[in-house]
């Protein structure tokens, strides 16, 4: 299995940055990407980012493509979201989540483990 803990959110004013941490641990060898979501209050679940852990490549939605970077610390078994240019509409709770096989990664049916969460409110 693979444990994963998020950290890194808080209310930010609109325009400003933070930076999501993702540390997991447990059977991180067998991992081969890892990705986040979102969801805001009454809408469904959406994907943000995802990187591949042994090639680095990276994916994005349009929403935050430019915006958002993902980056992997492979020795610290961690994945990072640096958040700029935050609107209130990324206001949501952002999860981090693994996926051990290959797959596209842009749906959360594509994931095996999943964080806990961290609230993001980005204030207008």
């Amino acid at each position: 299995q693979v444990q994963l803990v998020e950290s890194g959110g808080g209310l930010v004013q609109a325009g400003g940055s933070l930076r999501l941490s993702c540390a997991a641990s447990g059977r991180t060898f067998s991992m081969y990407a890892m990705g986040w979501f979102r969801q805001a209050p009454g809408k469904e679940r959406e994907f943000v980012s995802a990187i591949t852990w042994s090639g680095g490549n990276t994916y994005y939605a349009d929403s935050v493509k430019g915006r958002f970077t993902i980056t992997r610390d492979n020795a610290k078994n961690t994945v990072y979201l640096k958040m700029n240019s935050l609107k209130p509409e990324d206001t949501a709770v952002y999860s981090c989540a693994s996926a051990l096989h290959i797959r596209a990664l842009r749906a959360d049916f594509d994931y095996d483990y999943w964080g806990q969460g961290t609230q993001v409110t980005v204030a207008s």
